[in-house]
């Protein structure tokens, strides 16, 4: 096993503005790396020329000190030991589930029992051993899903690669394709990368979550770090669905922020010509209390067990919160926040 590691890469498909730049990263061997970010930011680029479906137009990608792609040279996909687990499945409708399975090693040229031993095995890894003589056609979303998890299995690959891999699940069988995942992964000791637009499915399954935007990396750490230490607007904004509020700058450097500072830097808000600073509020750290900051609600949505709501401020600047009992659009509350990060 080797680190995958990506320098300066960039891809520009002529359009104009790059779909992928500068993009330098060392993923951590045997991690699982969740690239995440909004639809458009360059995460499936970057992941299909990692697999080498597309050429870096500069920079490169190598698997320990082994160069896989560059600009003057791409090693061919079938030659990378990666598997990629595409969002349409992509099984052959004509083959039974135990032949998807072992068409990797039939590429290679392996078969005869040793072949099969191996197919029954990624089966029983996913938990699809009797099912080894249907057809795709005969499967579940989540049964299909995890036959492509087996084929990836089968060859015992170095780096495993997965595109938005349930986007076409309901939410009852997401939740039980990430346990397959973390199963997976443990099974399978390779490294992970993993795009999606989801951060649940990001903070849930990942080791390490990197946030894009417009074919950058902007910061790259774990689940709980990039949680708790966001950096700068973009990344605040992806991260927690926190609301980001623009308030005069007090000059203290402290990043975290007590309900009293954030109160008298909102009471502030309209003083002129002062630098302003922004700062991340969750709704979980905005409480409905009897005297605080007064506020309106613009929305309120139930959600079976809180309502979640958008409120707006004295300056028409907009919170997050939750409420346990039932508000209209239009009442006049008022709120505590408790807790706030500078970005």
């Amino acid at each position: 096993m080797a680190q995958l590691t990506l320098r300066n890469l960039c891809k520009d498909f002529g359009t104009g503005r790059p779909a992928v730049s500068d993009v330098t990263l060392d993923i951590r061997e045997r991690g699982f790396l969740a690239l995440l970010g909004p639809s458009g930011c360059g995460k499936t680029t970057v992941l299909r020329m990692i697999a080498g479906f597309e050429a870096p137009t500069d920079g490169a990608v190598l698997l320990g000190s082994r160069v896989l792609s560059d600009a003057t040279a791409v090693v061919p996909p079938e030659r990378r030991n990666m598997a990629m687990v595409f969002q349409s499945y992509a099984l052959w409708p004509h083959m039974t589930v135990a032949e998807n399975v072992g068409y990797p090693l039939k590429v290679r040229g392996s078969s005869g029992a040793a072949a099969q031993a191996k197919v029954r095995e990624a089966l029983a890894s996913v938990r699809l051993e009797s099912y080894a003589d249907r057809r795709p056609a005969d499967l579940s979303g989540g049964q299909r899903q995890r036959v492509a998890l087996a084929r990836c299995l089968v060859t015992s690959p170095d780096v495993v690669l997965l595109d938005e891999p349930l986007a076409n699940l309901d939410r009852h069988l997401r939740q039980e394709m990430e346990e397959a995942f973390r199963d997976f992964h443990i099974r399978s000791g390779a490294t992970i990368v993993y795009v999606t637009h989801d951060q649940a499915e990001a903070m849930a399954l990942a080791t390490d979550v990197g946030v894009m935007a417009e074919g950058r990396l902007l910061q790259v750490a774990p689940p709980d770090e990039i949680y708790a230490r966001p950096e700068g607007r973009q990344v605040g904004a992806l991260i927690g669905q926190g609301s980001i509020l623009s308030l005069p700058d007090d000059g203290v450097n402290d990043r975290l922020f007590d309900r009293q500072r954030l109160e008298t830097m909102i009471a502030r808000h309209s003083v002129l010509n002062q630098p302003r600073m922004d700062v991340l509020v969750r709704p979980q750290d905005v409480a409905l209390c009897a005297e605080g900051l007064p506020v309106r609600v613009a929305s309120a949505l139930f959600e079976g067990e809180r309502y979640a709501l958008r409120l707006e401020l004295a300056d028409g600047q907009a919170l997050r919160a939750y409420a346990r009992d039932k508000v209209q659009v239009g009442d006049r509350l008022h709120v505590a926040i408790n807790r706030g990060w500078r970005l």
